[in-house]
């Protein structure tokens, strides 16, 4: 589907989806305990839908619906679809070697190009065994605990992967990862979903053949939850919201948020601050309104998922924005990097990269014009965003794409203002 998207100013207020990323995490350990947790997860994607069919397909219940706790034996060999979900494929990986289920895991789009290769290195020295075949991984092996050593530079999901899973192992997991850390806050919701569950890792820091690491260690145990969680609101995809909001006088408002959220992209907030928006906070709600735009740098390392709405701002603020450390872009549903360039250079708008900076020149009024979403739901949606400010219509190829984390987000588009023409492509 590609959408037509006309000029037209953005008001209102929309409640936040589900948040992605610990929907992912609450499905898995809800899914893991003996214990019923009933899991209220208000709305839905195709990333979250692909974590919860492949739990089922490993047998373990899907903990959105009632179920007595206790898992059936899963087909053998099991055969997992991730579909595009990086979450999905590196979170379950070392859960199927924690259940010795050996079976096949199915990878769609970019997910067979992006970096896995020390992560299955470490699970395959803790005895599991992972081999390509072409887009799949076949999977087999136990996996034991010990010592675990990983770069913390590339992706957080191999912490998180595996401190989701070392409760169930037969021994002590120690992890080191190695420092500088980036993406920490997705470690912390991690750690927040863990503490639900009644585990807290042990945390320190250490030195070792000159390397600095950050250690954590989980003793086996036995997960203990509550009778039912809800999932908080995604401060991931309400930053668009917010980020179009900047750019109007009247305003947006999202609600359905935890403002004291370990999400990282809770601090769409300061950054937006930062670059001349007023911004409110009040209960479960934050608004962000255009005030005095301004020109902004920002080290975008450990909030990568935040430069597409952001860059969205900056195409029309004036001067010129920096935003620093964002190389991990190029490891995303697309290359991040270079299609958020493409994006607002399609539009009339200024940006370039520098290694692995981005680097936007705001101008006065987008153009209009095509933009390819490359596959990736966060370019549809940052177009989105720059449309409402553009002189003629915004053409969005692919935009179907936001089913992977808002499959309604045009639907609340139209909702708030917005003029939206869906033709099939």
């Amino acid at each position: 589907m590609d959408a037509v998207i006309q000029p037209s100013s953005l008001s209102g207020a929309i409640e936040a989806v589900a948040s992605k990323s610990m929907a992912h995490r609450l499905l898995i350990l809800s899914a893991l305990s003996d214990n019923p947790c009933l899991l209220d997860c208000p709305t839905t994607s195709a990333d979250i839908e692909a974590t919860a069919s492949c739990l089922v397909a490993l047998g373990l219940p899907d903990s959105r619906l009632p179920h007595s706790g206790a898992y059936v034996a899963a087909e053998v060999p099991a055969s997992l679809d991730c579909k595009e979900s990086g979450s999905t494929l590196r979170f379950l990986l070392p859960v199927m070697g924690a259940l010795s289920v050996p079976g096949r895991m199915a990878r769609h789009g970019r997910l067979s190009t992006r970096p896995i290769g020390r992560f299955s290195r470490q699970l395959e020295a803790h005895g599991m065994r992972i081999e390509e075949d072409g887009e799949d991984l076949v999977v087999g092996g136990t996996l034991h605990g010990g010592r675990f050593v990983l770069p913390g530079n590339i992706s957080s999901q191999y912490a998180s992967a595996l401190l989701m899973v070392a409760p169930m192992l037969d021994e002590p997991m120690e992890l080191w990862l190695e420092t500088p850390v980036h993406s920490r806050p997705y470690i912390a919701i991690t750690l927040d979903a863990l503490s639900l569950f009644g585990v807290t890792p042990s945390h320190g820091r250490i030195q070792h053949a000159n390397t600095s690491y950050e250690t954590f260690v989980v003793e086996p145990c036995e997960l203990d939850p509550p009778p039912s969680l809800r999932v908080e609101g995604d401060w991931s995809n309400a930053a668009f919201w917010l980020c179009a909001g900047a750019l109007e006088r009247e305003g947006l408002t999202v609600t359905g948020l935890n403002l004291a959220s370990s999400q990282g992209d809770r601090t769409i907030l300061a950054a937006l601050a930062s670059m001349g928006a007023r911004i409110a906070r009040k209960a479960d709600a934050a608004r962000a309104t255009s005030d005095r735009p301004r020109a902004a740098h920002i080290d975008v390392s450990a909030i990568p998922d935040l430069v597409p709405p952001l860059a969205a701002v900056c195409a029309t603020t004036p001067g010129t924005s920096t935003f620093l450390n964002a190389g991990r872009l190029r490891l995303k549903e697309s290359d991040r990097l270079q299609t958020i360039c493409d994006a607002i250079s399609a539009l009339g708008g200024r940006a370039r990269i520098e290694d692995d900076d981005l680097v936007v020149t705001g101008v006065e009024r987008l153009q209009g014009g095509v933009v390819d979403a490359a596959n990736d739901h966060r370019i549809a949606m940052m177009a989105a965003v720059m449309a409402t400010h553009a002189l003629d219509a915004v053409t969005v190829l692919g935009a179907d794409c936001v089913t992977k984390s808002y499959p309604h987000f045009w639907d609340d588009y139209e909702q708030l203002g917005g003029i939206v023409h869906r033709r099939d492509a």
